[in-house]
This record gives C-alpha cells, sequence and structure tokens, in this order.
C-alpha cells in the first residue's frame, strides 16, 4: 500500500474554536460521504511536514505564517481517495492560533472548491455535542492534550 503523508492543522481562533471544512462528495468513490475535517494535506515532493502545514494553511485559509507549532499528534490508517486507491495516510498535525475567523479561499484547488462546501469554528461544547462526522476522530481529546480545551465534566 502506498503511503500519502500529510500536514493536518489545528487552526484556533482567537476565543479558543477550532475551525473544519464541510465536506461532501458527490462524486468519485467518496460519493455520499459528508464530514467534518481539519484543514490541511499532502506533501509536495521534497516538502518536510512543517513546510507543507505552513503551505498547506495558506493555501487553505489564506492564513500566512512563518510557524506553526508541532507536530502535536500523529496518525497512520488506511484511507480510500477519491480515485479509488486505498493508501497508508501518515499525518502529522500542528497548531496555529488564528490572529481572526476571517478566511481567504483564494488559494483553494477545483477538487477543494466542488468538495469543501462550509466552514465552522466550534467550540468544545458543539464539537462534543455533534452527531456528525469529525476527522480526525477524538479531535477534542487532542486540543484538550495541547491545552486549547478545558477536560470534559
Amino acid at each position: 500500500m502506498r503511503e500519502r503523508n500529510a500536514a493536518r492543522l489545528l487552526v484556533i481562533s482567537p476565543s479558543q474554536e477550532v475551525l473544519l471544512f464541510r465536506f461532501i462528495h458527490e462524486n468519485g468513490a467518496l460519493a455520499g460521504r459528508n464530514y467534518w475535517a481539519t484543514p490541511g494535506g499532502g506533501l509536495e515532493s521534497g516538502e518536510t511536514f512543517h513546510d507543507a502545514a505552513i503551505r498547506e494553511l495558506l493555501e487553505e485559509t489564506g492564513i500566512k505564517a512563518s510557524a506553526v507549532e508541532g507536530p502535536v499528534a500523529h496518525r497512520d490508517f488506511p484511507m480510500l481517495l477519491p480515485s479509488g486507491e486505498t493508501v497508508l495516510a501518515v499525518e502529522q498535525y500542528f497548531v496555529v492560533h488564528a490572529p481572526s475567523e476571517r478566511l481567504s479561499r483564494t488559494g483553494w484547488t477545483l477538487q477543494e472548491t466542488e468538495v469543501m462546501v462550509d466552514h465552522r469554528w466550534w467550540s468544545a461544547e458543539l464539537l462534543r455535542g455533534t452527531d456528525d462526522q469529525i476527522w480526525p476522530e477524538r479531535l477534542d481529546e487532542m486540543l484538550v492534550n495541547e491545552g486549547i480545551f478545558e477536560p470534559a465534566r
């Protein structure tokens, strides 16, 4: 199985909420899937996880940063791509504190504009109370471990 390395971002607003994008797939192998996920994406040739995190942050949110914190977490799991290929996803997570909640879509690819239909800043309570599919699983635990969210009571 081919590995797909990816940098994912825990983008935190000034009010301590985490940014998630809503993905709705209407075509391809993922047709019918609907979920929320952190910004981020695959590494380009010769790129480090850290460099990819900074690039993906700018492309997907318009937020320019010279550094991000981390990696603060790591996941690897089999993942089905829209093309139908199953890869071993190797993800590293980085934290960035956004100066505001303003975002820009100017760096989005055509594929991103087709499947990323919404965004939301999620509080701990909203995240813990939703029935929607959230990626990564146990995101609130990751945010508690980083001191961003308070532990659930």
